[in-house]
């Protein structure tokens, strides 16, 4: 009886089992017709064991030691701030290299639109009250740049038949003042011997007989400039024509190039911008006939010769801001010294100095005022880096850039701090967001008064 009541446990232990795994089978079963996964039965425990000494994995020793810390988070705060600072600065001055490049290849074509702009500033008033007196948009422009070319033409003309009539006069003049310069310079305390002066003179005739073929190559040089000044006169005019007839439209079109979120300043800071081109043309122009006016009459009066054509380089070179000034003021001593002598010379730097100063204190705050104001050694600056680039035409259009920049670059931030102010999505004040063909009744940027 009992290995008979052994057997039939362990029977009914195996129907057990076989329950067990049919049941398990059938919830495998339903598992996958419904996409679930079927719950496994935890494995038995197994038999205790006793605890061997097991040597330790790599990984969990590897877990043990400290985690290193971040590279970026051990480089020193100003380091950092350094280093995102010099990869701007090195992208901005390859931006900067290659605008240069491109605009040195292409220099004729800007310096002709820069004079072009600078000449629409100064005709692009006249333009306006002919329009105002019924004139028809072409014929007002017409009259105006016919005006304004010959009157700068007549200029020119007028400069070369003086200087024309003159050279006979001024070759004799500065024979006879070098021989004075001569004189002196025997009778003076730095014992200066005549067999010196006579090889100084004789180094410089060898000098110009050894580069003869230099001094040719350089006059070839001088017609292919010839040529490309005539060039860029031509494209200036041309360029200066439809400024003044189809400024307002230029502008408009160059407004459509500026991203859609930073239009609305961009269209505030043109007409200001203008305005400052504008006035600084008008009071360039003005300060400029001033002081030659005023230096031509003392050179008229201390009998320099030449004394028109001296007055008007005069006007020219003031257009230079500071070097124009000492580079044309020197001329007319340099020409007094050698014609008239020392006493002339004296007496006509101190007639360029004292117009000068009263141009300095006097004339430039009243006439062209704060708006157009620029420190000085952001001038000397500017005028040196524009004579490097493109020469005498760089320094010419420097300073007017330079105003114009800061003019624009001041609104752009004053537009972007109210932009804060109001919060995002405001619309700012009227002037902010107006073009200036809102502002303009004619002409590039002229705004309405």
């Amino acid at each position: 009886m009992a290995k008979r009541a052994g057997w039939l446990g362990r029977l009914g232990n195996r129907l057990h089992r076989m329950e067990a795994r049919l049941n398990e089978r059938r919830a495998e079963v339903e598992a996958e017709s419904t996409g679930e996964l079927p719950r496994r039965a935890a494995p038995a425990p197994e038999p205790a064991v006793a605890a061997q000494p097991v040597a330790a994995p790599a990984a969990v020793t590897a877990a043990v030691r400290p985690e290193r810390p971040d590279p970026a988070s051990v480089v020193p705060w100003g380091m950092r701030v350094a280093a995102e600072a010099s990869w701007r600065l090195l992208l901005l001055a390859g931006m900067l290299w290659v605008l240069m490049k491109v605009i040195s290849e292409v220099r004729l074509v800007v310096l002709a639109f820069a004079a072009a702009m600078l000449v629409t500033a100064l005709l692009q008033p006249f333009v306006v009250r002919l329009r105002r007196l019924g004139l028809p948009r072409g014929l007002a422009t017409a009259v105006t740049a016919i005006l304004g070319f010959v009157v700068i033409g007549l200029v020119g003309w007028f400069v070369v038949w003086q200087v024309m009539e003159n050279l006979d006069d001024l070759s004799d003049r500065v024979r006879d003042g070098i021989n004075e310069l001569k004189l002196w310079a025997l009778d003076s305390p730095f014992h200066v011997t005549e067999k010196q002066i006579n090889d100084i003179a004789k180094n410089l005739s060898e000098t110009i007989g050894t580069n003869t073929e230099q001094i040719t190559s350089a006059g070839l040089q001088g017609v292919t400039v010839l040529v490309e000044v005539l060039t860029g006169i031509l494209l200036a005019m041309f360029s200066t024509l439809f400024l003044l007839y189809d400024g307002k439209r230029i502008w408009t079109w160059t407004l459509g190039l500026v991203p859609a979120a930073a239009r609305p300043g961009v269209a505030g800071a043109g007409p200001r911008a203008w305005r400052t081109l504008t006035a600084y043309v008008r009071g360039t122009v003005l300060v400029a006939l001033i002081d030659a006016i005023f230096i031509g009459l003392g050179i008229y009066f201390l009998k320099v010769p030449m004394a028109v054509p001296l007055a008007v380089f005069i006007f020219l070179f003031a257009f230079i801001p500071l070097v124009g000034a000492v580079v044309s003021g020197a001329l007319a001593v340099v020409v007094a010294l050698v014609t008239q002598g020392v006493f002339s010379a004296l007496m006509v730097l101190l007639v360029v100095l004292a117009v000068q100063q009263i141009e300095g204190h006097v004339l430039q705050p009243f006439i062209l005022g704060r708006a157009v104001r620029v420190h000085p050694l952001a001038v000397v600056l500017s005028v040196a880096a524009g004579g490097m680039v493109a020469g005498i035409g760089g320094a010419v259009v420097a300073v007017p850039l330079v105003a114009v920049t800061n003019t624009a670059v001041g609104y752009l931030k004053a537009y972007s701090r109210d932009q804060q102010h109001l919060g995002a999505g405001a619309i700012g004040p009227g002037p902010h967001g107006a073009t200036p063909v809102d502002l303009v009744p004619d002409g590039p940027a002229e705004p309405r008064t």
